[in-house]
């Protein structure tokens, strides 16, 4: 996908910098972070940055090697090889972007092994060839270290073999920046979407699994933007997808509606 107008995206540190000489030196690179915190965003703002196509593969537990780099299929009264996102990455020189790949299969980092050092290659068992990384690609992971336990942690062999970005929460002034950029509320509402933000992230007795992303922010703002009340764009946007236990969502909703 060539992404054709220029995402919004509000740099917080030195991650663009980093990503272009990433980029230039033809090392992967591994984003690390809570859910929400721009990861993905900051993918597709660099893509369209660097004008390169970037495939995004959305990874979880079902997700194989063979899901990436191809299989054969039934086409009519032939079988054919079908190149995977991985595959068609590597012979283009296209950004892939493995969304979350502590939730895939094992056999996946066995398969991108052989792309993260100095060979730059592919194998295809089943085609018994081997592919030279075009000089464009480039690859991108991210996971989540707070949420991923056990054997969805990435071993230390793996993660040595990226360059690494950790990505946080922004500080108060840049996430209320970054709402009222995004959605074009007034600043004295975002300031309060993001108290409620960083209230409810310091609430850590709720043992919630999750809690409240940038994006879920945004998401209220633009509701509220749009005509939406704002108690009602909060509960909705905010406090609802963070738990499905009565007592933490009447606690979350008393809280926020004496913020906002």
């Amino acid at each position: 996908m060539i992404i054709q107008k220029e995402p919004f995206y509000k740099a917080i540190g030195s991650e663009v910098d980093v990503f272009e000489h990433v980029y230039k030196n033809k090392l992967p690179l591994l984003l690390k972070g809570p859910t929400g915190t721009g990861k993905s965003r900051f993918v597709e703002y660099m893509s369209y940055k660097l004008d390169k196509d970037i495939i995004t593969v959305a990874c979880h537990e079902e997700t194989s090697a063979t899901d990436l780099i191809g299989r054969y299929i039934i086409k009519g009264a032939e079988t054919i090889w079908q190149d995977g996102p991985l595959t068609r990455a590597v012979k283009n020189g296209s950004i892939i972007y493995l969304d979350e790949i502590a939730e895939a299969r094992p056999d996946i980092i066995v398969a991108v092994h052989s792309l993260t050092d100095y060979r730059r290659v592919l194998y295809i068992d089943k085609l018994g060839e081997e592919i030279q990384a075009h000089p464009d690609f480039m690859m991108v992971a991210s996971f989540n270290p707070g949420y991923q336990k056990g054997f969805k942690e990435l071993k230390p062999s793996t993660r040595q073999r990226f360059v690494s970005l950790s990505f946080d929460y922004p500080k108060p002034k840049t996430e209320t920046s970054i709402l009222s950029e995004e959605t074009g509320i007034a600043e004295n509402i975002s300031k309060k979407l993001v108290n409620i933000g960083n209230k409810i992230r310091n609430l850590t007795e709720l043992g919630l699994t999750e809690t409240v992303s940038t994006r879920l922010l945004v998401d209220a703002a633009m509701l509220i933007q749009s005509g939406l009340s704002k108690r009602l764009a909060v509960e909705v946007a905010v406090v609802e997808p963070l738990s499905d236990d009565s007592d933490i969502l009447e606690a979350l909703r008393d809280l926020s509606a004496l913020m906002i």
